[in-house]
């Protein structure tokens, strides 16, 4: 009995995939080039980037020597399975602690935490996400196979307990990087419009797709958004 409701629950989550992902014949050889492409932009990023990467470690150390360069997080992926995300520090190392005191300042709704002047970010911390590098370590995880370069917004454990069924739709896939969110309004995107973003891009993906978005993030990057 057990097997068979086991059967029954993959054959939903498997039904549920096929209605959000790209129906084309070429699915496969798209999910195959896909993760090619993840490794070798992945690979390709860390090492043109490494001289930036060691700079802003040692500015992270300059700014706030008591924690580490790199921050870690849990996060939701693919199917809900949990990973462990990485990041440069930009916050100062007590960040999670005052996490809690902060909530009644969120500035968007839904099961996620936005707040434009945080206090808990570093001056060093300001710069790099402005410009986005403080997530170019997520590249690792994109070459271990917990990311993908473009996906939805990884999400946070404490986040997905707040999801509705539909919600939830965008754990199908790998989460990304970079996404239709995240060159696109961002803070000022409310939680469900950064859902109705995700599915759409579930829904849409393709190859040309990404390379869209990949070239959309590298231009905010170096032009970031006033509300980046």
């Amino acid at each position: 009995m057990g097997d068979t409701f086991s059967n029954i629950e993959t054959m939903s989550d498997k039904k549920s995939e096929d209605n959000l992902t790209n129906k084309n014949s070429d699915s496969t050889t798209y999910l195959r080039y896909k993760r090619l492409f993840d490794v070798i932009s992945a690979v390709t990023g860390l090492v043109i980037l490494s001289p930036l990467l060691l700079l802003v470690a040692i500015l992270i150390k300059i700014d706030d020597p008591s924690g580490p360069v790199f921050y870690s997080q849990i996060r939701v992926g693919k199917n809900e399975s949990e990973f462990r995300m990485y990041k440069f520090r930009s916050m100062y190392n007590d960040a999670d602690k005052r996490l809690k005191k902060l909530l009644q300042y969120n500035e968007v709704d839904g099961a996620m935490f936005k707040m434009k002047e945080d206090p808990r970010i570093t001056r060093v911390g300001k710069i790099i996400r402005k410009y986005s590098i403080d997530e170019i370590p997520q590249l690792w995880n994109v070459i271990k196979g917990d990311m993908t370069v473009v996906g939805p917004r990884p999400a946070l454990p404490r986040e997905i307990t707040q999801y509705t069924d539909h919600d939830r739709q965008r754990l199908v896939v790998k989460p990304g990087c970079t996404g239709l969110w995240q060159v696109g309004a961002r803070s000022a995107v409310g939680f469900d419009e950064m859902v109705r973003l995700d599915l759409e891009y579930i829904r849409t993906r393709n190859t040309w797709l990404d390379i869209k978005i990949m070239f959309k993030t590298v231009k905010i990057m170096i032009i970031p958004n006033e509300t980046a």
